[in-house]
């Protein structure tokens, strides 16, 4: 008897539509895993960079060497990115003049919107997956306790036409259909954590990139940066904003 209780005979015994819930769970839990996994890996990375390029930033002399260090690093993250569209605008403004951002409003109304639009962007990249682990943590309970009471349907239809409702006859079948209930909840609870830790770090990017923004939008329409250390940012910004 206890042989033919366990993971194994309820996969065998199960129909089409058990194997189907089966799936949606399985899939669920492999896309919810691999962006759990690899957006963590990017956003470590991302952080790491970014460090170190505000240091490198916030320490240069003059928008010059900022310019010169940029043309050397890759763009890999929003602030490279951020600070690279600025820069060019402001050069292009320097070399060509004010005739092509006249209509827009000058040199500062332009800086405005390109700042902004890449803070758009850059949210909406980091939006990207948050959907799926947010359905996973939602759906997959019910996914699974749908596959629950199929499996203890079909349990009770076997108890009704065995004329038996003993307890081996009844254990058996509906432990197995609880393992659907098991399974929903172990792919629901890491989708919910993720999304939520993803959904903090988002938050404080994004006001780190904002805050960014201001300060270089300071720096480049006055022309100047106050002295300062490398890892002292706040003197720094209060003196631009100045």
């Amino acid at each position: 008897m206890e042989s033919n209780i366990g993971f194994a005979h309820f996969l065998t015994q199960a129909d089409a539509l058990g194997k189907t819930v089966l799936f949606l769970l399985l899939a669920l839990s492999i896309a919810s895993w691999y962006l759990i996994v690899t957006k963590t890996l990017a956003n470590y990375l991302a952080g790491q960079r970014a460090e170190g390029f505000l240091k490198q930033f916030w320490a240069a002399d003059s928008l010059q060497q900022i310019r010169t260090a940029l043309l050397q690093q890759p763009r890999d993250h929003a602030f490279a990115e951020l600070a690279h569209d600025a820069l060019e605008a402001a050069s292009d403004s320097e070399k060509h003049g004010m005739q092509r951002l006249a209509a827009a409003g000058g040199l500062g109304e332009f800086l405005t919107r390109l700042l902004r639009n890449g803070i758009d962007q850059e949210a909406a990249r980091v939006e990207h997956g948050l959907t799926i682990l947010a359905s996973a943590g939602s759906a997959a309970p019910y996914i699974g306790l749908f596959g629950t009471v199929w499996g203890i349907y079909h349990a009770l239809v076997n108890i009704g036409l065995s004329g038996q409702g003993t307890l081996d006859k009844v254990s058996g079948p509906v432990g197995e259909a609880l393992i659907m209930t098991a399974l929903g909840l172990a792919v629901a609870i890491p989708a919910v954590l993720a999304y939520n830790a993803f959904n903090r770090r988002n938050r404080m990017w994004l006001a780190k990139l904002d805050a960014f923004a201001h300060d270089l939008y300071a720096v480049i329409t006055v022309g100047e940066k106050a002295n300062s250390s490398a890892g002292d940012v706040r003197p720094l910004r209060a003196s631009a904003k100045e």
